[in-house]
């Protein structure tokens, strides 16, 4: 035992040491400060190959929360004001050759999960001087091929959003209400043009628990974007695409909208005494059948920042034999933030999300939340980010039962971030 430990220890040591030397990988997008508003990994050849490398990095987050809900029935859980339980994720980043890396992410804690466990991974490649120096170099100058079991690239909010434990990048403590995110087995190839021009083509698997088991009507996801990301001049950037999914079995198109078994943000929201959960509050429509678009405009002027979310999801909820299987839901999504400072470390800034609908089309009355987040944060470090909002979420209108009619809740949650 205690030769396994001296051994873990050097092994440790020993890639501390290589990090220290060689910080930054090729074609990766930093995990601090400076990943801010990095969306797709950039295609610019900027640090030159070193030798292999490991990278170890984590993130750590703690939120304090003071929220009250009500519903009509009054049923929902007096909530007192404390600190939730902490996230923490394990990351490794490999430069395992120029122009190829691997990342993995492993979730250490989680609301839904408080044992360790691998969130995901996958392997990009930039080049393909594996094969030969200078194959396929004028194409692979604008292309990179990931392939993994991991997130994949549909619609930008995934960019921003928190997964997990690294929250450095969300200006909000909460994700949005629809919240595009799963991992899945998948391809992508993605083109980047020096012009800003942008396009991405993939293909998953369609499942978020791997299994070879015969017998479900699982079918592919197909997904893509098209957009273009121009720095005008020194003070404005302008982004603009529009990305696409589609899954045509009957067992698997569930997962674009509830793919993340972390659990969401605001802690035993929407809670009674009987019915509980980790994803609320944010809201999956569990379309089997599923296609989605989301529209993502980004304008940033000075310190002045837009980012805005158009989201349609279209799909059918029973098998294809049965009728009144389809349904359709709107989300809408618009962050205004201001970033002010020597080095735009200090933010304020609102968000306003909202999502209508129905489960299916003969139903008369839509389901509709809404919510709106005001607040701040300061990066103390290009590492250490504190942030502090204000969130009300209400149901609005008839068509919701149970707990959720009338229900609403808010207060000002605290949260505090780690992120190297």
């Amino acid at each position: 035992m205690r030769k396994t430990n001296i051994l873990m220890l050097a092994v440790l040591f020993v890639t501390a040491t290589v990090s220290a030397q060689y910080n930054d990988l090729q074609f990766w997008r930093p995990n601090d400060m400076r990943g801010l508003n990095v969306f797709e990994d950039p295609i610019e050849d900027t640090v030159e190959y070193q030798a292999f490398l490991v990278r170890v990095g984590g993130d750590f987050a703690m939120q304090f929360q003071g929220i009250s809900q009500s519903n009509d029935a009054g049923t929902l859980l007096d909530l007192g004001t404390d600190f939730n339980l902490p996230n923490a994720n394990l990351n490794l980043d490999v430069q395992l050759a120029p122009g190829m890396r691997m990342h993995l992410r492993t979730y250490l804690s989680s609301r839904h999960h408080p044992e360790a466990w691998i969130k995901g991974g996958h392997m990009q490649i930039s080049n393909l001087d594996f094969i030969s120096p200078g194959f396929l170099e004028g194409i692979m100058q604008y292309a990179s091929i990931r392939i993994g079991l991991d997130e994949f690239n549909y619609g930008d909010a995934h960019f921003r959003r928190s997964d997990n434990a690294r929250t450095i990048f969300n200006p909000f403590v909460g994700n949005y209400i629809m919240d595009a995110f799963a991992t899945e087995a998948f391809g992508e190839i993605t083109l980047q043009a020096p012009n800003g021009l942008l396009a991405v083509v993939g293909l998953t698997n369609g499942k978020l628990n791997q299994n070879v088991a015969a017998g479900t009507d699982n079918q592919p996801s197909f997904y893509g974007k098209l957009g273009f990301d121009s720095q005008v001049n020194d003070d404005l950037r302008v982004r603009l695409t529009g990305s696409w999914y589609t899954n045509q079995g009957t067992t698997t198109g569930t997962w674009l909208y509830g793919g993340d078994r972390a659990g969401a943000r605001y802690y035993q929201v929407l809670h009674t005494a009987e019915e509980a959960g980790n994803f609320f509050p944010r809201y999956n429509p569990r379309f089997t059948k599923l296609t989605a678009l989301q529209v993502n405009p980004f304008i940033k002027f000075g310190g002045l920042e837009f980012f805005g979310v158009f989201e349609l999801a279209n799909g059918g909820n029973e098998f294809p034999e049965q009728q009144d299987e389809e349904g359709s839901f709107t989300q809408i999504a618009g962050d205004l933030l201001y970033r002010f400072g020597a080095n735009e470390n200090f933010y304020i800034g609102a968000r306003y999300n909202a999502v209508q609908g129905t489960m299916r089309e003969s139903h008369d009355v839509d389901l509709e939340i809404n919510r709106f987040n005001i607040g701040g944060g300061w990066f103390m470090t290009r590492n250490v980010l504190t942030k502090i909002e204000y969130v009300q979420q209400s149901y609005v209108g008839d068509a919701w039962t149970g707990r959720f009619a009338g229900a609403e809740f808010s207060g000002v949650v605290l949260e505090a971030t780690i992120s190297f």
